[in-house]
């Protein structure tokens, strides 16, 4: 019996991948690298609380378990969106 192809993501925000350099986020069909430097956040953080993420509002990337709210503008247009973490 032949493979199904699978299906269309049911999420518009996922994380694809982690790594001590940083993760890889994928929305709306348009891949994002968040490197470790730029977002310490993730660093410390489980696999399983940096797996969860949703996108609220259409523009505000959220991890519950981490309390991280990114506005998606940030990844696309950094310059306008200064981060900063201690």
């Amino acid at each position: 019996m032949p493979s199904v192809q699978p299906g269309s993501s049911t999420s518009a925000a996922e994380v694809l991948g982690v790594s001590p350099r940083g993760l890889w986020l994928l929305v709306r069909d348009r891949e994002y690298f968040l490197d470790s430097a730029q977002f310490p956040w993730f660093a410390s953080a489980s696999v399983r609380a940096v797996y969860d993420v949703v996108l609220e509002h259409g523009h505000i990337l959220h991890w519950p378990q981490l309390d991280i709210d990114l506005e998606l503008d940030s990844l696309t247009d950094p310059e306008r969106w200064p981060l900063v973490a201690r």
